[in-house]
């Protein structure tokens, strides 16, 4: 597995483990740098402040994209995935789009349900499509 591959598995962890808990990603992200097992990439960091910071925004244009789901009613996974592909397809410029989406799609694969791959891809091609306004914070 690649390094920004690994970098995103971890990141979504990091979400997903936060989502569930009810808790900020920065703290989880922070006890995962303070352990150090395993390492935390740099890209990982990235990840996580970057969805963290703009999850509001990232929550809204999902509520949007995603056809027939609120966000809140999405499965846990999904949801962590959609929040991380947002956020690389329209804030990580360095990151092409099909990556972002393709990245998306692997880990709802190995992750989720058998229809999560589809759903994400369909949310994630939807939102490649408009290119909604994004203005990144932090």
């Amino acid at each position: 597995m690649a390094a920004r591959s690994k970098a995103r598995k971890r990141a979504l962890d990091v979400l997903y483990e936060s989502d569930l808990r009810g808790v900020d990603a920065l703290g989880t992200l922070a006890d995962r740098l303070a352990l150090a097992d395993p390492p935390v990439n740099e890209y990982t960091v990235e990840l996580v402040e970057g969805v963290q910071a703009n999850r509001a925004r990232i929550d809204e244009i999902l509520a949007d994209y995603a056809e027939g789901w609120t966000v809140a009613r999405m499965p846990d996974v999904d949801r962590a995935v959609l929040r991380l592909g947002v956020y690389e397809l329209l804030a990580r410029d360095e990151v092409p789009a099909a990556v972002a989406i393709d990245e998306a799609v692997e880990l709802a694969k190995s992750l989720s349900t058998d229809e999560s791959p589809r759903f994400v891809n369909g949310v994630l091609a939807r939102v490649l499509a408009d290119r909604p306004a994004f203005t990144p914070s932090g």
